[in-house]
């Protein structure tokens, strides 16, 4: 690979994560998993079983030879809660790799992003790598970087809404402005949306109910992983300046005016 996505010195294939909720059955997700391309896919640390898999159950479904766990703190609306929970994770023997989500709303599902902070610098101290969900606030992003976040990861909307991108000149000051990797996070509804993302400069898109909600979920696993190919490379190429009025695409130098002699 060329451009890999490296996040705390850890290199994956895919600039794509999925998660692992809300799919019709385990086996729908493996396919969409498969489809995607994805090395990394969330688990919810409260929804599993820590201390070893049982045949049938949801981790038994994922090739964890290729595709890497990381679990999640999904559902924790404290940070004591969130902090407590990425340690029974790492007890269990799974990662000292967390997704941190402290929610701060129960119906809009917003992050908190004062108790999100607390416990990012709590578990970096413990030795966690923090990969912290939050709002598209570039002040907060970059108040989680000097923390020591190992990427940032703003939402483009409120998880499951399926809005897109809601305010993509934050995502662009957020991603000018951070140092390490930034994961645009909840709100993606089709390829488009994910797309725009990585035009945006993102590094990556996470996203569940889009591909595990969609109606045939392993074909917009497919159309996700080439709309994060394809914004990425746009991203690299540069686009063209906006412009208020029309330009002509051709050159118009040289070009005979109807009825004018010809030049000699």
């Amino acid at each position: 690979m060329t451009d890999p996505l490296v996040i705390a010195g850890r290199t994956f294939p895919s600039r794509l994560v999925l998660g692992t909720g809300k799919y019709p059955s385990h086996g729908v997700m493996k396919a969409a998993h498969e489809a995607s391309g994805t090395g990394m896919v969330t688990v919810a640390v409260r929804r599993v079983d820590l201390h070893g898999r049982v045949a049938g159950d949801l981790l038994s479904w994922i090739d964890t030879s290729r595709i890497m766990l990381l679990p999640n703190t999904a559902g924790c609306y404290t940070a004591d809660d969130a902090v407590r929970t990425a340690r029974l994770a790492r007890e269990a023997g799974w990662s000292n790799w967390i997704k941190l989500e402290v929610i701060g709303d129960e119906q809009t599902l917003l992050p908190d992003n004062e108790a999100l902070l607390d416990a990012t610098v709590q578990l970096i101290r413990e030795g966690f790598v923090v990969l912290p969900y939050t709002t598209d606030d570039p002040i907060v992003c970059q108040k989680l970087e000097r923390a020591g976040a190992a990427a940032v990861m703003p939402l483009g909307a409120p998880i499951g809404s399926g809005l897109g991108i809601q305010n993509p000149n934050n995502l662009l000051l957020i991603t000018e402005r951070a140092r390490v990797p930034v994961i645009v996070d909840a709100g993606v509804g089709t390829a488009s949306d994910a797309a725009i993302a990585m035009e945006l400069g993102a590094d990556g898109v996470l996203m569940n109910t889009a591909v595990a909600g969609a109606g045939n979920p392993a074909m917009m696993a497919e159309a996700m992983k080439h709309a994060v190919e394809a914004g990425r490379l746009a991203y690299l190429a540069g686009r063209i300046p906006r412009r208020r009025y029309g330009q002509a695409s051709s050159p118009v130098e040289g070009l005979v005016t109807p009825g004018a002699p010809a030049r000699s």
